[in-house]
């Protein structure tokens, strides 16, 4: 009875730890990281979630998930072939920094906001902007425009390659710039915290063939600080506020639903092309 019932707890034991080998395939983890749950695995583990973390940005920044979508941990978890926690990690991140909006017992979406909100939103930059055009001009910064001119040609590099997260980062920077200049911080705090909604709604909904155009109006901008002439660089910038509002409104016609399995698909390929060619027991996605 001694001998049978060690025999029991010799394969009980064998059963478990190929269990544990299984799962943490599965996940796209190590049996190393199950057994000692430190040293490289955790490592590996931070590096995994910020690559997914930089992933799922850049998606939202090139408007390729659908306003409104809701995101599943489950399917996020099978497109990239990591675990349901490190992708709820992820979203619980991008929902702090502003890019995703959680809903109480309902889960995580991608932003959808209305005609409405998206006035607000313009309206407020406008109004803000004006008000920092003014202080630069009273102050005749002459490094801010040298530094404008010298971002102003990283847009248009991004624009001419096509990189529309790129892009959206550097309009955003533009007008930080601005704002910037002024070494206030709670003046920046206020423009950042506006950009993070501003700057979602443009990668949703504004199209990618119109977007060129800020590049032009910036520089038009700079071009009439540098002349000295705030009363049109705030018209100028009224005006910017105003087109963007406008395509934003005409991207919202024009936006079809995808599902995320349709807007990631390219990424979950990559995903696993990678872990096929890795060893079966090192399978690891992301």
């Amino acid at each position: 009875m001694r001998v049978r019932g060690r025999l029991s707890g010799i394969v009980c034991a064998h059963s478990a730890r190929r269990n544990v080998h299984k799962k943490c395939e599965g996940w796209g983890e190590t049996l190393i990281t199950a057994r000692t749950g430190k040293g490289r695995g955790d490592h590996d583990g931070a590096a995994i979630e910020q690559q997914l973390h930089e992933t799922l940005s850049r998606t939202l920044l090139e408007g390729r998930l659908t306003p409104g979508a809701k995101l599943p941990e489950h399917r996020l978890a099978a497109i990239f072939h990591v675990s349901r926690e490190r992708v709820r990690k992820v979203l619980h991140r991008l929902v702090a920094e502003r890019r995703l909006e959680a809903v109480p017992q309902r889960g995580v979406f991608v932003p959808n906001p209305s005609v409405e909100e998206i006035g607000r939103t313009y309206l407020a930059h406008r109004v803000f902007e004006a008000g920092v055009i003014a202080e630069l001009a009273r102050r005749s910064n002459q490094a801010i425009l040298d530094r404008l001119e010298g971002h102003l040609e990283e847009e248009r590099v991004a624009a001419d390659r096509g990189d529309r997260a790129a892009s959206v980062g550097l309009s955003g920077e533009f007008h930080l710039m601005l704002v910037d200049s002024l070494e206030s911080p709670d003046l920046s705090r206020f423009l950042r915290e506006l950009l993070a909604r501003s700057s979602l709604m443009v990668s949703a909904f504004e199209p990618a063939r119109l977007s060129l155009c800020g590049v032009d109006e910036h520089a038009a901008i700079a071009a009439a600080l540098r002349a000295g002439d705030a009363e049109r660089a705030i018209a100028l910038s009224g005006k910017h506020f105003r087109h963007i509002e406008e395509r934003l409104t005409q991207g919202l016609a024009e936006r079809a639903n995808v599902t995320i399995e349709q807007a990631l698909a390219p990424v979950g390929q990559i995903a696993a092309r990678q872990r096929s060619s890795r060893p079966s027991r090192n399978k690891r996605a992301l």
